[in-house]
Parts: structure tokens; C-alpha cells; sequence
């Protein structure tokens, strides 16, 4: 079972790439974002591995992070309907801590955006991880656990007064809810809905 690749990028594809390890090319299937982020042919790259076997093929997928690989293992293992081509148009579109933040805000709109992810899946992927997205949030784990309170409608009335506030201004709701986050530690937890607006917008001004 291969886990990593370390060599030389030998070719990019429109959906893999070929790397020479030590005389040997592997090929390795990647989301855009991965191939995207790849040096040019000839440099060194190092890939995270998802090894595929079937009864008629081995097949590699390759990541530039574990995170990313981890968040494809949990799209194949945990959603019905979700194979690897959807994991990794996934992938393609969404950045791990993107897709982490999709679902805990239950953005059904934001996964499916994703090619070949229709709402049914998206409400699927929503269901069925949104348990598991506060460990493989990465950076955005600070903020997660807000995030889901306001995705499910558990959030104290300031908060989601607050976030609502600042999406009426123009601002996404991820970046609505990161500065409300952010404004909590700031201002307090008893903080009330017009002082964490306030607070908000500072950190959007930053």
C-alpha cells in the first residue's frame, strides 16, 4: 500500500500527474486544487497517497496535505452516493477548511456548487459529516463549534443577530460568522448583539 510519493514531477494532466520516483512514474489522480498547487515538471514534489485497489485496477490518488486526503477518505467512507469522482470534485472546488465550514453552517447551497453534487448529495454530505467536520477543520477548528450552533439554530439570539447583521452588509456568511468569533474573545460571551457587530466590523476592517 503506497501512503506517500516523494520524486520528481514528471507530467500534469487535466486530472493527474505522473511522478518519477527513482526511475518508476506513478500516476496519481488529483483535484484541480491539487494539481493547481504543483510545482513545475522537472522540480521535486512530495504527494499524500490514497491507494485504491479493485478487483481490475490499483489506482493512487494523490494530495498535497493529509487533510486534504483525510476529507476525501470521509467523503468515500461515510456518504452514500459518493464515490471518487465526486470526492474529488469536492475537493476541486472546496479547500478542506471550506468544506468544514460549509457543513457546520449546513450551506447545502456552497457543497453543492461542486460539478456532478446535486442538493440530495449536498443535504447528504451535510447529514452525515457534520459530526466529523470539527476535527478535520484544520485552521478553521477555532471557530467551528460557533459555526455549527448557527447552522443547527442553537446560537444565542446576539450571535446569530450579530452574523445576520453583518450578511445584510454585504459580507458572506463564513466571513459573518469568523468575525462574530473572533468578536467573542474580544468582547465577551455576554456580549450583546449590537457590541458584537461592533467588534465584528473591526476585525473585517483589519
Amino acid at each position: 500500500m503506497i501512503g506517500k510519493l516523494k520524486g520528481t514531477l514528471d507530467e500534469i494532466d487535466e486530472d493527474f500527474c505522473l511522478v518519477d520516483v527513482h526511475g518508476v512514474g506513478y500516476v496519481a489522480y488529483c483535484s484541480a486544487r491539487t494539481l493547481a498547487s504543483l510545482p513545475s515538471p522537472g522540480e521535486a514534489v512530495v504527494l499524500f497517497i490514497e491507494t485504491y485497489v479493485r478487483e481490475d485496477m490499483i489506482r493512487l490518488y494523490g494530495f498535497r496535505s493529509v487533510l486534504e486526503r483525510e476529507w476525501f477518505r470521509l467523503l468515500m467512507t461515510n456518504v452514500q452516493g459518493v464515490g471518487a469522482k465526486v470526492a474529488l470534485a469536492i475537493l476541486s472546488t472546496l479547500a478542506p477548511a471550506d468544506l468544514a465550514n460549509a457543513i457546520a453552517l449546513r450551506d447545502i447551497a456552497m457543497v453543492s456548487r461542486a460539478p456532478g453534487v446535486g442538493k440530495k448529495v449536498a443535504e447528504r454530505i451535510v447529514t452525515e459529516l457534520k459530526n466529523k467536520a470539527p476535527a478535520y477543520a484544520g485552521t478553521a477548528s477555532g471557530t467551528i463549534g460557533l459555526k455549527q450552533e448557527l447552522g443547527e439554530g442553537v446560537a444565542p439570539a446576539p450571535i446569530t443577530d450579530a452574523v445576520s447583521a453583518l450578511v445584510n452588509l454585504g459580507y458572506s456568511r463564513d466571513t459573518a460568522a469568523n468575525a462574530v468569533a473572533a468578536a467573542l474573545k474580544t468582547a465577551g460571551e455576554d456580549a450583546d448583539a449590537s457590541k458584537l457587530i461592533r467588534f465584528g466590523l473591526k476585525e473585517l476592517a483589519r
